[in-house]
């Protein structure tokens, strides 16, 4: 089996090496879409083909496999057959309860690490929750891209960065702020709100609060208001 990888090249038929020469399939192939990942996984192990991916900031992101027409048509005909089958709709059903029972545990977990990460004292509890709830709300869903979803990193340290990153959209000004192009300055800019954020958390775990109308307590009454 022999693959390649390529980013998408000027035109839609096109791709374009890591030294930047254009290539054009060859005519008896076409471009499979992602989207379907058992149909993409066995054109991939049918033979040769040219994985197309294309990076945006830190992400990559597929944009199809080109391989053989008659390579894709047979294994699109082979998965209809086996998708009709009885067997095969019981099998998707468990499938989906399992992957809900998991997501419903992962989200549980989740939300008990951010409330053990916040470590609010205790007369500031109910604020506690109300914030661990928003957060996981927001950073737990499937397929959202949020740092929750990695597996790259333990879950303690995946809750203290959601925290973080709530904070910083939710009780700063980042999102308005004009921030100048210049390499690293975004990541400064972080930096120095993640450190105000983690001072603010500092003041709830030691009932230090200065104020009521702290941003943090602004932004939870506002999240809790009906549009």
């Amino acid at each position: 089996m022999s693959s390649q990888t390529f980013v998408p090249g000027p035109t839609e038929n096109t791709v374009r090496d890591s030294e930047g020469i254009v290539h054009t399939p060859p005519a008896n192939w076409s471009l499979l879409p992602p989207g379907d990942a058992a149909l993409t996984r066995r054109v991939k192990a049918a033979g040769e083909h040219w994985i197309v991916q294309e990076k945006k900031g830190r992400r990559t992101f597929s944009k199809g496999i080109w391989a053989p027409t008659a390579t894709i048509e047979k294994i699109v005909a082979d998965l209809k057959v086996e998708r009709s089958t009885e067997s095969y709709a019981k099998r998707k059903v468990a499938d989906k309860q399992r992957r809900d029972r998991n997501q419903s545990a992962y989200v549980d977990e989740f939300y008990d690490t951010v409330v053990t990460y916040l470590n609010f004292h205790p007369k500031h509890a109910t604020l506690s929750a109300r914030m661990a709830r928003a957060i996981t709300d927001h950073a737990t869903p499937v397929g959202s891209g949020t740092v929750a979803r990695t597996k790259r990193i333990s879950v303690e340290q995946r809750a203290e960065a959601a925290v973080i990153a709530w904070m910083r959209h939710q009780t700063t000004a980042y999102d308005s702020m004009v921030i100048p192009r210049v390499k690293g300055k975004r990541r400064e800019v972080r930096r120095m709100l993640a450190g105000r954020s983690k001072e603010l958390l500092r003041q709830y775990r030691h009932d230090q609060v200065a104020s009521e109308n702290c941003p943090l307590m602004k932004a939870l009454t506002e999240a809790s208001e009906p549009n």
